[in-house]
């Protein structure tokens, strides 16, 4: 027993994997096709892909926002846990990166569930709520630059329904939240996300250290 979250070295992280991951080819394919991009260490981990679409199941959702779609491994794995009428709005501004997540979404024929919207985020989703979706959706996943997380987290309050779950990913940020001699603008923007998340009364929360931190919030 522990009253500590272990941590994984390497050989305990491979372990994990050999008897946790149920990785389909066709996400290994796109995460190894990601692994050859100088910004690969945007894709999250196969684990957190995992554990995210478990939550998806557990929920039993049909509606999920995707906030930073990057090459698209964390909407397929969201999209293959969905039913058949379910559906992701999806925000980028890359096309390049979001045309290989295209390419997957459609062999694995789950490209009719994701509506894939290219455009500054906080626009589509004011444009979502100018269109009457509050309280339409059943999980949202934060994973887009970092200086509006918060605008990103408060839009997504307003539109998970009551009971729907809200993933944030990197708020731990690789340990830099932790070291007050970082002033990255990125990690004060975190840190003030987190201190947010924390004092907010709308929701419950749960700060994991999944992946490079994982933030669950359920919405009262």
């Amino acid at each position: 027993m522990s009253n500590r979250s272990i941590g994984l070295d390497d050989k305990l992280h491979d372990y994990l994997l050999s008897v946790s991951l149920r990785e389909p080819e066709l996400l290994a394919r796109l995460r190894a096709e990601t692994a050859q991009d100088p910004k690969a260490r945007l894709q999250i981990s196969p684990e957190q892909g995992q554990f995210m679409a478990l939550l998806v199941e557990l929920i039993s959702a049909r509606s999920a926002l995707e906030i930073g779609v990057f090459t698209g491994y964390s909407a397929l794995r969201v999209a293959l846990a969905l039913p058949d009428d379910g559906r992701i709005v999806a925000c980028d501004i890359d096309e390049r990166w979001t045309s290989i997540g295209q390419r997957y979404w459609k062999e694995a024929g789950v490209e009719k569930k994701i509506d894939l919207r290219i455009g500054p985020a906080v626009e589509t989703l004011d444009g979502l709520l100018d269109d009457g979706a509050a309280a339409s959706f059943d999980f949202a996943f934060i994973d887009a630059d970092k200086g509006n997380y918060l605008e990103y987290y408060d839009r997504c309050v307003t539109l998970v329904r009551s009971r729907g779950v809200i993933a944030i990913d990197n708020t731990l940020w690789s340990g830099a939240v932790a070291d007050e001699g970082d002033q990255r603008e990125d990690t004060l923007a975190i840190r003030a996300l987190n201190e947010h998340v924390y004092a907010d009364d709308r929701v419950s929360m749960s700060m994991l250290p999944v992946g490079d931190g994982l933030t669950l919030v359920v919405k009262h």
